[in-house]
Order: C-alpha cells, then structure tokens, then sequence
C-alpha cells in the first residue's frame, strides 16, 4: 500500500517526511490537511494526532505521527533503498541520532519562531512579535556557530555522509533563509554555507519543492 502522509505540503514538518520519501524512492500520497481552517485541531484530527499537529502518516496498518519518528521509521524499514539515512555502525547511527536531537532540541525553538513571527503570521495578515523574533534570531546563530565548528571537521553533521541529521534541518532553515531574510545568518559561516547549498541542492530536495509549487498530491519514483 501507498503511505499516506497527512499534513499541508507547505508545512515544515510533512516536507521533512516527504523528503525522507523521495531519497528513498518510496511512493506516498498526499492528504491535504486544512491547518488554515484549523482542520488539525477538529475531534476526528484529534483521534490520529491527539496533539493537534501534522503529519501524521498511515503505512498499512500503522498509524504514526511525529515528523521526526516518522523519518527515523522510514528510513529504517527502506534501509535498502536509496542513501543510507540512519549510519552504518551503532557509533555512526549514535551521531545521527545525536544531532536529530540537537535540531529538536537547540535549532527548532529558535527556528520556529522566526520562521512563525516573519513569514506565517505576515502572509496570514496577522501581526507578528518581532521582539521574539528578533531575540530567536540571536539565538540561531549562536547554535549556527556551533554548527560551523563541527561542518569545519565533517562534511555532513553526523559525518561524511548526509542522513537524517542533515535532512531534518532543510524544510524550516529554507524559509528562513528564503522568505524571513536571514540568508545573512548561514552566508557568513563558510562552512555552514558549503553545507546548505549542498542539501538543498540534492535532487530528492529538489522534487519535493517541485512536488509542493505544483500542487501535487500523488508521488511516484
């Protein structure tokens, strides 16, 4: 069976489950989820996704939500399939899932609300706390020079290959880069930036933001 991903193809979290898709050849269908009507938070949303959130996906008979559980599943089951996402040893896989926490943890609290308070709320017509913006912005790049200490030894976050480490930074960082006006952030790290252009110019990356501008809702290989 075809996965279902549940979630808005703008979101940051359902492009992070689309893009593990796509690196690994894995068909899928998109499920458009209304999240400007608050569709998520609707009682029959709320009984797949009891947090309110997206995506959520359906893969036969598991249902599982979590961008980031969703990706470390994916990349598990098709392991045999397309790059190797998760490492190859237990301490390759252990660096993995050291700096999938590290984005969770000190890159995607300060990320959010940036990209929430300089892209989102402004489309939407709605005022936006530029204070909080301003102080997450200091933050990120703060992380960001943590982040150009370790690209100054490795090629990829968790080593010389890309993984899940580096993919699950692509989705927020892209509009922060391309829509908040904080290219400046990632531009004046050398090594940062060799980074970037490399990850997002993977061609799975690229026919996920192909996928999203034409408003697909089947993907096949």
């Amino acid at each position: 069976m075809v996965v279902k991903v549940y979630g808005k193809a703008q979101a940051v979290c359902p492009q992070r489950v689309m893009h593990c898709l796509v690196e690994k050849g894995v068909p899928f269908e998109l499920v458009h989820v209304d999240i400007d009507t608050m569709e998520h938070k609707r009682p029959e949303f709320l009984q797949k996704q009891p947090f309110g959130q997206v995506p959520y996906i359906v893969d036969g008979d598991l249902e599982l939500f979590e961008s980031r559980a969703i990706v470390r599943y994916l990349a598990a089951k098709y392991e045999d399939r397309g790059p190797n996402l998760l490492g190859r040893t237990l301490e390759e896989r252990a660096k993995v899932d050291q700096w999938l926490d590290v984005e969770a943890i000190n890159y995607n609290p300060w990320a959010f609300p940036i990209v929430f308070n300089l892209f989102v709320l402004p489309i939407r017509g709605l005022p936006a706390n530029k204070a909080d913006a301003g102080a997450a912005v200091d933050k990120l790049n703060k992380v960001l020079e943590v982040y150009e200490k370790q690209l100054s030894k490795t090629k990829y976050l968790a080593g010389d290959e890309f993984t899940l480490a580096d993919l699950t930074h692509i989705p927020a960082t892209r509009y922060i880069v391309e829509n908040c006006g904080l290219s400046h952030l990632l531009d004046d790290k050398k090594h940062v930036k060799t980074w970037w252009e490399d990850i997002t110019g993977r061609p799975a990356w690229k026919k996920v933001m192909s996928f999203v501008e034409t408003g697909g809702s089947n993907y096949s290989p």
